[in-house]
């Protein structure tokens, strides 16, 4: 009989309660490339060495990419969070320009 009352007590305590918050995974690539007119010393040295090894290279720009997992409400909160861990973390906004692939996993 206790547990029967127990039970009954936290269903009735569960009403009214707002449901809990469904988040969706998300899985990004951000793409972290420098701005046009900064030098790109790894670039010119990578040029440099394919050139070196006899490819036909003219020139070389070196960027890096990001996979970031992580949980979002919606495809809006998604997006929002991950430009701003951009602006905040992964990219300078003085020297970089980034861009990003979003999808739900």
């Amino acid at each position: 009989m206790k547990k029967l009352n127990r039970l009954t007590h936290s269903l009735n305590t569960n009403r009214g309660e707002t449901p809990p918050v469904i988040k969706m995974k998300y899985k990004a690539f951000v793409y972290v490339t420098l701005k046009k007119g900064y030098s790109d010393p790894e670039g010119d040295a990578t040029a440099n060495a394919l050139q070196g090894l006899g490819y036909p290279v003219e020139k070389v720009r070196s960027s890096k990419a990001y996979e970031v997992y992580y949980e979002a409400k919606s495809r809006g909160e998604a997006e929002t969070l991950l430009d701003e861990m951009c602006r905040r973390l992964l990219t300078n906004p003085t020297k970089d320009d980034y861009h990003f692939e979003i999808s739900e996993q």
